[in-house]
């Protein structure tokens, strides 16, 4: 069971969805990625009721790119240690930001429009007092009124979102390419073996007068972005 389309415009002034093949210096997609707009619409409605499918996406400006350089670490935070931390049996080790700088290049977008078309199913975690309308009523409400859980983001928390209702038009209909295999979005807590990993799927993607067809999350493809190196 599924809701009504729902059609958001997202917008800022920088964006970068990090490309998975180029994950050591920042290169963005040239369009905001399935999951990335999950981010956004989860930031004005979420709830354990219902999962965001994003059918479209509709570039509303041209592609333009910024580069620049920015400070960051090398190490990530192991999950280990705080899992250790968080059950009290092992402090987390001390960290220095300043001891473990580098600088990286980024390649991101500039003066992103987008517009989403989206719908949203209910999940089995659905209790009996739930059901489509009300959720419907709620994003709708939310939405018209720009209330939000969280500050939705663009691919990076310091790229803010600006999120509105869309009426449907202003596609770039003389944009048309392949923009080659792109992330749709990450089954969380995948069994990989005995362990529990996320397994990324991908979609071939192409613009077609301006709007990117995004396939059900049943048909992308689960691989590893080593594999889609080209």
């Amino acid at each position: 069971m599924h809701s009504i389309d729902f059609f958001v415009r997202i917008q800022g002034t920088l964006a970068c969805f990090t490309r998975p093949e180029f994950s050591t210096e920042r290169v963005s997609y040239d369009l905001i990625t399935p999951s990335a707009a999950r981010g956004v619409l989860e930031a004005v409605l979420w709830k354990p009721a219902i999962r965001w499918e994003v059918r479209q996406i509709a570039l509303l400006k041209p592609v333009s790119y910024a580069r620049f350089k920015r400070n960051e670490v090398n190490t990530r935070l192991s999950t280990q240690n705080a899992l250790a931390e968080a059950r009290g049996s092992k402090p987390m080790p001390d960290f220095f930001a300043d001891e473990d700088r580098a600088q990286r290049n980024t390649v991101a977008l500039r003066n992103v429009d987008y517009g989403i078309v989206t719908r949203f199913h209910m999940t089995p975690r659905a209790g009996a007092a739930d059901n489509v309308r009300k959720f419907e009523e709620m994003f709708e409400r939310r939405l018209q009124k720009g209330q939000q859980h969280y500050q939705p983001c663009l691919g990076c928390r310091e790229f803010p979102a600006f999120v509105e209702p869309w009426d449907g038009t202003g596609a770039l209909e003389n944009e048309s390419r392949m923009l080659g295999w792109m992330l749709h979005d990450i089954a969380f807590g995948t069994l990989r073996g005995k362990e529990i990993a996320n397994q990324p799927r991908f979609f071939p993607a192409e613009l077609r007068r301006g709007i990117v067809d995004v396939p059900a999350w049943e048909d992308a493809t689960p691989a590893n972005p080593e594999a889609l190196r080209v």
